[in-house]
C-alpha cells in the first residue's frame, strides 16, 4: 500500500481481430496499463464479496520499472474489446527462475478478468498461448503472478464468501470457461475460517513454555514497524524462502524482491499481530504476520487510496473488527517437529481474543501442504473456499 504510480515499460503494440469481432490490444503505455488495472476493479464494482486491489499496488506490480521480479521474468498484457468497449484482460508471464527450478518450460497467465462470453475468454487466452509458443513454452498455467506472494488461484468453491486483500474473487463462469477451453486442474488451494477461542487454553501456554525453554527460543517484540523491518525484515523473508521452496511453482525471492516485499508488508504491520521467534543464534525460526480484515475497507476505497480510501483502511486497522486475516506464516523445517508453532499461537491467539476477533481467515493453503494444515488441528476450523490453478499443454 506504500506503492506509487510509476511509468510502465512500453513494448511493441499488436492489435488483432478475431473472427467473432473481438479485438485484442496489447498494453503499450502507462495510460493503457491503468485501463487494464481499472477493468478488474470496475467489473466487480459494488460486488458484495469481491475485494478490489489498490490501483497503485497493481500499477507497481505490473510495472517493469518498479517490480524487481522483471530481473528474471518477462510479461505481456492483453485487453479484449467488443464494439470498442473493453470486455476483458489477461497478463502473460514467464518466470525463468521458476522454470529453471522446476525444470519445465511453462508460461503463466494472471490478472484474467472478462465478461461472461466464452469467445472473449478464448481470444484472451489465445493471445497468451500464441506468445508462449513463440517463446518455446510447452504449457501454460494459472492464474498465478510473478511470485508466490502475488494473488493466485481461481475460485472454484466459496463464491458466497467475502475475499481478502491477498486473494482474487471471480464469478462462477470463470472456471467453466477454462474447462471448455481445454484447461485442466493443476493444483488447489484451500482456505479456512478458524475460530478464535475467547480464552486461550492454559495447556497451550504450558506447551509453549516447554518448547521455548527446551530449545532456547525467544519471542521478539517491537516498538515500531521500522524496528521490525530493520532488525528482522531480511531474516523473515529468508525464512520464507526456506519454508516455501518446495511449494507449487515457487521461485526463490531475490534480495531486491525481499526489499520490495518488506516495504509492502512490514511497513503496515500491527505489531501485536506479528510474531517473530528466534533461536539462540538470533535466527528467525518461526514467523506469523496477520492484520485485521481489510475486506470492507478496500471495498469502500474502490481501488483508490486517496482522497478518502486511506481513512477506511485506517479504521479497519485500528477500530473494532471481528475478522483477522492470516497472511504469512512459516516455521523452519528443523523446528516444526520441535513444536515451535506453539509459540506462534501463544503469542497471537491471546492478542486476537483481546482485540475482539471472532475468527481468523487463513491464507490459501496448498492441498498438498500437510504441514500447514496440521497447525489448525487444535482449533475449530471450517473449510470455506477453494482456489485452483489450471494448466494446458501447448
Amino acid at each position: 500500500m506504500t506503492c506509487l504510480f510509476n511509468s510502465f515499460f512500453c513494448i511493441f503494440a499488436t492489435t488483432r481481430k478475431t473472427p467473432m469481432s473481438i479485438e485484442i490490444r496489447e498494453v503499450t503505455s502507462k495510460k493503457e496499463l491503468k485501463q487494464f488495472v481499472l477493468f478488474g476493479i470496475r467489473l466487480y464494482s459494488n460486488h458484495p464479496y469481491a475485494v478490489p486491489p489498490l490501483l497503485m499496488d497493481d500499477m507497481t506490480v505490473l510495472s517493469k520499472e518498479k517490480n524487481p521480479s522483471f530481473a528474471f521474468c518477462e510479461a505481456r498484457y492483453f485487453m479484449a474489446f467488443k464494439d470498442n468497449k473493453m470486455v476483458g484482460r489477461v497478463a502473460g508471464i514467464i518466470n525463468h527462475r521458476a522454470n529453471d527450478r522446476w525444470n519445465y518450460h511453462h508460461a503463466r497467465f494472471g490478472w484474467l478478468d472478462m465478461i461472461d462470453d466464452l469467445e472473449v475468454t478464448r481470444a484472451l487466452l489465445n493471445a497468451v498461448e500464441s506468445w508462449a509458443k513463440e517463446k518455446k513454452m510447452t504449457a501454460i498455467h494459472g492464474p498465478v503472478g510473478f511470485t508466490d506472494l502475488d494473488r493466485e488461484g481461481m475460485l472454484v468453491y466459496g463464491f458466497d464468501r467475502p475475499g481478502t486483500m491477498a486473494t482474487n474473487y471471480n464469478f462462477p463462469y470463470y472456471p467453466e470457461h477454462l474447462a471448455s477451453l481445454g484447461y485442466l486442474k493443476d493444483i488447489d488451494w484451500k482456505e479456512y475460517n478458524i475460530q478464535i477461542p475467547s480464552v486461550f487454553p492454559e495447556k497451550h501456554f504450558r506447551i509453549a513454555k516447554i518448547v521455548k525453554d527446551k530449545h532456547n527460543l525467544e519471542a521478539k517484540h517491537f516498538r515500531s514497524p521500522k524496528a521490525l523491518e530493520r532488525q528482522y525484515g531480511k531474516k523473515i523473508f529468508d525464512l520464507l524462502n526456506i519454508c516455501y521452496s518446495e511449494l507449487y511453482s515457487y521461485s526463490l525471492l531475490s534480495d531486491d524482491q525481499i526489499r520490495f516485499y518488506i516495504k509492502l508488508y512490514l511497513t503496515i504491520a500491527r505489531l501485536n499481530f506479528v510474531s517473530v521467534i528466534v533461536n539462540s543464534n538470533d535466527e528467525v525460526i518461526a514467523f506469523g504476520f496477520s492484520l485485521p480484515s481489510l475486506t470492507k475497507a478496500l471495498q469502500k476505497a474502490k481501488g483508490r487510496l486517496f482522497p478518502f480510501g486511506f481513512i477506511h483502511l485506517l479504521k479497519a486497522l485500528y477500530l473494532k473488527n471481528k475478522v483477522v486475516d492470516l497472511y504469512l506464516m512459516a516455521v523452519r523445517p528443523d523446528y516444526q517437529i520441535k513444536g515451535a508453532s506453539a509459540l506462534l499461537f501463544a503469542e497471537l491467539m491471546p492478542a486476537y481474543a483481546k482485540s475482539g476477533f471472532v475468527y481468523a481467515e487463513s491464507n490459501p493453503e496448498l492441498e498438498t501442504n500437510q504441514k500447514i494444515s496440521t497447525l489448525w488441528e487444535s482449533f475449530d476450523t471450517k473449510h470455506v473456499k477453494t482456489r485452483r490453478a489450471f494448466i494446458k499443454e501447448l
